[in-house]
């Protein structure tokens, strides 16, 4: 099994932003990454930023929205970070998942097969024009993007949530274990014998550290109808975390055990409420 890594996923590039980068390494966080949302900070110049305000965690992008860039210029834009964070960056990738970001660029949206064709071959171009990749994330949980990252990245990437059928794209339910754990197999077939050489990461969707984290969780699902799970489904659920700090640890431990996940990323909100889980599973 892969050793624990953890990473925390950062939106807001604000004054307190370098401080905060420097908390989460204070903390003992792994990895900073950005997300690429309209709305949200551009990830290129903030990961240079992140990298620049701290000394040992990596910096990465989870995930980039493959059909916003031109290939020719997102590899320059790659190369240019990479060089600029002194190596310590990890390249995030995705086909895009929000319709409404793609209406609002005034982008084309395109079917999941088209767009995930445009990830396959943008990620040739990168290969072609870059003289060295850096670790590869691919992101995702259709078939198409998990042969993808199967074949080509060094982590697989999953955000645990399903399109809600009927509802615009985007909208998402929270995935049960049976359908992680049958989306992490898949992967392992398909990567044969690189399967052992995969990192499996998990963007973990909610965190409540306390003894009794049922109120929290109550409270999370109310404002989302379309969170159809219960309480006590998601108390089970891989993508959410609850309980106590030694709770919480033992949970991660199993889940390595039982889906591969080694590599757990939560939110910004949850970045001081996880870090004891961190201590903890680095004083066993």
């Amino acid at each position: 099994m892969n050793d624990f890594r953890f990473g925390v996923t950062l939106r807001a590039a604000d004054g307190e932003f370098a401080a905060k980068c420097r908390r989460a390494e204070e903390l003992g966080y792994d990895v900073i990454t950005i997300p690429d949302h309209l709305g949200a900070p551009a990830p290129f110049p903030v990961c240079v930023g992140a990298a620049a305000a701290t000394t040992r965690p990596h910096v990465g992008t989870l995930v980039l929205n493959v059909p916003f860039y031109n290939p020719a210029l997102l590899a320059r834009d790659i190369e240019s970070t990479l060089t600029l964070t002194g190596g310590r960056f990890e390249l995030g990738l995705g086909s895009g998942h929000m319709k409404a970001e793609f209406d609002d660029a005034g982008l084309p949206w395109r079917p999941a097969k088209e767009r995930i064709a445009r990830l396959e071959g943008t990620l040739a171009e990168l290969r072609r024009r870059l003289d060295a990749m850096p670790p590869l994330l691919i992101a995702g949980n259709s078939d198409g993007v998990l042969r993808l990252a199967a074949r080509e990245a060094d982590i697989v990437g999953f955000a645990g949530l399903t399109q809600v059928p009927g509802k615009p794209p985007g909208t998402f339910d929270i995935a049960s274990s049976a359908e992680l754990e049958e989306r992490v197999e898949f992967v392992r077939r398909e990567a044969g014998a690189r399967a052992d050489e995969l990192e499996f990461n998990m963007l973990i969707q909610k965190v409540v550290v306390g003894d009794d984290p049922t109120g929290p969780l109550a409270e999370w699902l109310a404002p989302a109808p379309h969170l159809v799970h219960s309480v006590d489904e998601l108390l089970e659920a891989p993508q959410v975390l609850a309980g106590s700090v030694e709770r919480i640890a033992d949970e991660l431990q199993a889940r390595r055990e039982r889906f591969g996940f080694s590599y757990f990323t939560v939110f910004e909100p949850a970045l001081e409420d996880f870090a004891p889980v961190i201590a903890e599973l680095r004083s066993r």
